[in-house]
Order: C-alpha cells, then structure tokens, then sequence
C-alpha cells in the first residue's frame, strides 16, 4: 500500500499554517496552533485516530481573536487528509463512534462521500453560550464546518447530557472525531483497490 502522508502550508493575510500528516501513524503529534486547547483537542485526536499529525501555526492575527486561527487549522487539516487520501481508493468511507466524558456523550458520524456538511445536534439543552479557555461551540461548529468543507465530507455530531464545563464537551466531540476518522479512513480488505462508490469516483 502507497503511503497516505501530506505536507502543505497555507498562507493568507490572517495566518500562516504548516502540517504534516501521515493517515497510517501510531497516533504521534506535535501540535501549536497558540491556542491551548485547541492543541489539546488536536493532540486528542491524533492520538485515538492513530494519525501522526504536526501543525504549527507560524503567523495569526490573535490580537484580534482566534477566529481565523481556528477556522483556518481546519482548512489545511481537511486539505492535508484530501490529498494524503488521493483517489480513496479501498477505504471504508463511514465511521461512526460514540465517546462519554463523565455523563456527557459524543456522537461523531462520517461519511467521505465528496460532498461536504456539517451539522451539530445538541440534545436536550443549549450549550453554554459562554466562552472557556478563549474557546466557546462557535468555534467548534467553525472549525468542523471548514474541515468538512475542504476534505469532502459529511459529519454529524450530537452531544447528548451537554456539560457546563466546555472542556468536557470538546474532549468528547474530539475524542470521538479521531476514532470515527480511523474507522472511515481505513482500508477494507474485501474492496482493495476499488474506490467505495457506485460512481466509481469520490471528488
């Protein structure tokens, strides 16, 4: 098997981002966004996906907020699985998985199919409104829609038992992320080489 690995940087007036990815890792990152818990949910991710994942981001406008900063790392973390996946040859396409923290619970569904969605359901209650750590489920929701956008993928999250705490959300949706991408990502040995659609192609 052709290994899956990406490096790019991307550049705009607002941040100066570079990765490296490899989809087929032992779950190993060195993450710097100079936002802190974004880096923490970061190396959450890589860690249960088993994806080696460096980022640092060189330039952002933090002086303004971490909007940019944030909405971009997931552009150039979607552009890097697009291209380290190629022409998806083989690869399951779904995965799904749930992840509790305490009472709280993550559901995270993925479908590489192409197109890009993303939709948050929050079951029960609103979310805290308010931001912790600088972060807040704005942020979320921006960073997931960019990912999703730029890698071709429909994703649904719910969140069930939502927490007052904002940390223990985030470390559940991320959580469960990592582990629905692997499964999604994999290659299945029964299709081989064959791209997992009936069209033959995933754009």
């Amino acid at each position: 098997m052709k290994q899956r690995k990406a490096q790019l940087e991307r550049k705009s007036k607002e941040t100066e981002i570079k990765i490296v990815l490899n989809v087929d890792g032992q779950g190993k990152s060195k993450i710097k966004t100079n936002v802190g818990i974004l880096d923490h949910m970061l190396e959450l991710f890589s860690f249960h996906g088993f994806f080696d994942l460096d980022i640092e981001v060189k330039k952002a406008d933090l002086n303004v907020d971490i909007h940019h900063t944030n909405e971009d790392v997931g552009i150039v973390l979607g552009k890097a699985f697009k291209e380290a996946l190629g022409e998806k040859e083989g690869i399951k396409r779904f995965g799904f998985a749930c992840v509790p923290m305490e009472a709280t619970l993550a559901d995270c569904i993925i479908d590489i199919s192409g197109r890009g969605f993303f939709k948050l359901t929050i079951d029960g209650a609103h979310p805290p409104s308010r931001e912790q750590d600088g972060y807040a489920f704005t942020y979320l929701e921006h960073f997931f829609e960019s990912f999703a956008h730029t890698v071709g993928a429909t994703i649904h999250i719910r969140m069930r038992n939502v927490s007052d705490d904002l940390h223990t959300n985030l470390e559940s949706v991320f959580k469960a992320f990592g582990l629905a991408l692997d499964t999604a990502t994999r290659i299945e040995p029964k299709r081989k080489s064959i791209v997992p659609s009936t069209k033959g192609i995933i754009d």
